[in-house]
């Protein structure tokens, strides 16, 4: 399987033209969106401006196919996304050149990070779907056996986000398949080319018509009909709360399942006996890795006072040595991944400008220095912040981008009051060498992943998932069983 005829070079006068995915065809749009290359700002892909009509075909062929493909034991549906791994990992070249050029992370993160990842997606949920089933247990004194069958619950809708985009898209098809239901997609219309390269190996393994639909467009057309549609039966969302909150509500109105993974205003917790010298590179990562476009990146770090000034002048020499550039060079960061976020990102520098912050390296503070055609992208260089109160906006919202807040502490009590003050509860990290005291913190913080000592290590097998506006429901090899399916329980009486 193979996507080599693809033409992804960046003098090809023609923009790459997207097609929906529709009941195993690929189907023409009668409208098209722009998607731009964040590095140079310029058209390079046609992305379909989808609306009901569309959502509404797509459903229909996920609904036809699913009593076909939830009939097939979950070995045989294993093997399919086994060989969707397959393929993934036999294209992960053209798959990591498109994906950076498309988001703006350097192709040797996408070639590390996301299309790996995307591969293990299908992998693990395949070999573990088997083993996650059914349980059972007896009651001999009333002489009964109890045991739970797992049915699948329908037509699945996918939305994901730009950041991560085939990343997270395939860490809900791959549960949502493996289960055995049947999905329509809707990828960000910022990032869609990988979705569409992915429905082309879909097809090219054999995958029966209708049991993956990708459709294309904005979330106000597109995203609304199918969040909306009577047969869609579960709803599984990554992206802004806002949006999520609102998702959350069309899903009560007809009692569909949800899935929501929302924001995050991690913070990063620096305990006065931590090892800097191993804390300073992993922090430069959790802030500013992938441009700090993963709702997982720390974007408040809280020092205790003893090491504080020599955290922050550590940090911010390690930070102004991090090359920016073309995605495509050996650069630690490319662009934000459009000229909306871009602005975004620089009015928060703004404001805290305006509440008194001290900007200690960064926007408006380092000169970001880049070759034609590049200075036309959406470039900012990784920025730290000091001397803002928590009340601030910087150190309440989520900036989703390489913006990092500062701040000192003194009592480890302080510390957990201030990091859940919040309305976030994604993830955090604490650092320090004392196992009692960095287990006693990270028990009392509110969010639902804590890391001690390191950061984004995840286990497919644990479960994923945020606290308070940070969305609701876990995911993960056991837990996304959760989502997409429902479980009867059978008593079974012995004459």
């Amino acid at each position: 399987m193979s996507l080599s005829k693809i033409n992804l070079l960046s003098d090809n006068p023609n923009p790459l033209v997207v097609n929906n995915f529709i009941g195993g065809n690929f189907v023409k749009s009668s409208k098209y969106l722009d998607s731009y290359d964040p590095s140079t700002g310029e058209v390079w892909a046609q992305i379909p401006d989808s609306d009901s009509d569309e959502v509404d075909e797509a459903v229909r062929h996920a609904k036809n196919a699913f009593p076909m493909w939830s009939n097939k034991t979950a070995a045989e549906r294993a093997k399919f996304l086994i060989k969707m791994a397959e393929s993934i990992e036999e294209n992960i070249e053209i798959l990591a050149s498109a994906e950076s050029r498309d988001q703006g992370k350097p192709v040797a993160l996408a070639r590390r990070m996301d299309i790996p990842r995307a591969a293990l997606n299908f992998r693990a949920f395949a070999e573990s779907i088997c083993h996650h089933l059914n349980i059972s247990n007896g009651i001999p004194e009333m002489g009964c056996m109890n045991y739970t069958v797992r049915k699948p619950v329908g037509v699945a809708a996918l939305i994901s986000p730009w950041n991560l985009p085939l990343y997270l898209l395939t860490f809900k098809i791959a549960p949502a398949l493996a289960s055995g239901n049947c999905v329509v997609c809707k990828p960000s219309e910022v990032t869609s080319v990988t979705a569409w390269m992915l429905c082309k190996l879909a097809k090219d393994v054999g995958l029966p018509d209708g049991v993956l639909n990708m459709v294309f467009g904005t979330g106000i057309k597109a995203g609304e009909a199918l969040i909306n549609h009577k047969d869609v039966n579960v709803i599984s969302f990554t992206g802004s709360t806002n949006v999520g909150r609102h998702i959350g509500q069309v899903a009560a109105k007809s009692i569909k399942k949800v899935s929501l993974e929302l924001g995050g205003k991690n913070a990063g917790i620096i305990l006065d006996d931590a090892d800097l010298s191993k804390v300073i590179p992993a922090t430069i990562n959790s802030c500013f890795l992938n441009q700090g476009e993963i709702c997982l990146c720390t974007s408040r770090i809280f020092v205790q006072r003893p090491i504080f000034e020599e955290f922050v002048q550590r940090l911010v020499q390690e930070t102004k040595n991090l090359k920016v550039g073309p995605p495509t060079e050996d650069v630690f960061m490319g662009p934000l991944v459009s000229q909306a976020h871009l602005e975004k990102v620089k009015s928060y520098i703004d404001i805290a400008r305006k509440d008194g912050a001290t900007i200690l390296c960064g926007e408006t503070v380092d000169e970001l220095s880049l070759a034609a055609p590049h200075n036309q992208g959406y470039f900012i260089r990784p920025t730290i912040i000091t001397g803002l109160p928590d009340s601030s906006a910087c150190m309440q919202e989520e900036i989703f981008g390489p913006v990092v807040c500062v701040s000192p502490f003194d009592a480890e009590d302080e510390v957990i009051e201030r990091a859940n003050n919040v309305k976030y509860g994604l993830c955090s990290a604490v650092w320090g060498q004392s196992g009692e005291r960095l287990l006693r913190v990270a028990h009392k913080l509110h969010v639902g992943t804590v890391w001690i000592n390191c950061w984004l290590i995840r286990s497919l097998d644990m479960p994923f998932g945020g606290m308070k506006e940070s969305g609701i429901g876990r995911e993960g090899t056991s837990h996304s069983l959760d989502l997409y399916t429902e479980e009867t329980t059978i008593c079974y009486k012995f004459q």
